[in-house]
């Protein structure tokens, strides 16, 4: 395939940011845990809530598993939610039943934060392992230098949910935190899959390849992929 057609095929292809990261699916299933822990709370207390949260926990889990997804990715969810769930009751305070939440949105903030300054930024790394790539898009230029753009805005998401969760967690506000984990789960990823979208399309050049096919790179067949021109 010669680099005209190389190009040709990247102009015409659909797929967008959330076609290659499958959507919100996950995020979906992720709030509903957490919601039954309030509604759980609200009529039974904390074992009402804890034993809600973990009843909906396996039954997400159960069904992500039939339908395919992978074991590990099952496993982590279900046990995030026990881990919630054995923190609040040592505890005995509900609040604490998204402590794990908000450890692990300061931690990702964190960690996106630090990607992005060493020149290996996370959303780069996410979309090369989806798309079989391992490194080879860290040698275009143009990539490198999107996706570290498009990854502030990931950044941004959990910089804004631990905004949001610490001062309900101190406060004692068990269903805001619920209403508020929901909110700013699958909303905001399918926010931030549009918004990192807009900013990787802007930042490449025209004639740019693709997500795909990383200018630069070589191909399976040994060839090389040529670096596109400057957008005029």
């Amino acid at each position: 395939m010669t680099g005209t057609d190389r190009q040709r095929s990247a102009a015409a292809e659909p797929e967008s940011l959330a076609d290659v990261l499958g959507g919100r699916r996950g995020a979906v299933d992720a709030t509903l845990p957490p919601l039954a822990f309030g509604l759980g709370w609200v009529l039974g207390g904390l074992g009402g809530g804890v034993l809600a949260a973990v009843t909906t926990g396996t039954a997400v889990a159960a069904w992500r598993w039939r339908r395919g997804d992978r074991p590990r990715a099952v496993l982590i969810g279900l046990l995030a939610v026990c881990l919630a769930a054995l923190i609040t009751l040592r505890t005995g305070r509900a609040t604490d039943f998204f402590l794990l939440q908000i450890a692990s949105n300061a931690a990702s903030a964190l960690a996106w934060a630090v990607s992005i300054v060493v020149r290996w930024p996370l959303l780069g790394v996410v979309v090369g392992l989806a798309l079989g790539q391992r490194g080879r898009w860290r040698r275009d230029p143009a990539l490198l230098r999107a996706y570290g753009r498009a990854s502030w805005v990931w950044t941004a998401t959990y910089v804004l949910r631990v905004a949001v969760f610490v001062p309900l967690w101190l406060d004692g506000q068990v269903v805001a935190l619920a209403v508020a984990r929901a909110a700013l789960t699958w909303p905001l990823v399918a926010a931030a899959l549009a918004v990192s979208w807009v900013v990787i399309r802007r930042s490449l050049p025209a004639g740019h390849p693709g997500l795909r096919h990383p200018a630069g790179a070589s191909d399976p067949d040994g060839s090389s992929t040529p670096t596109a021109g400057p957008k005029k």
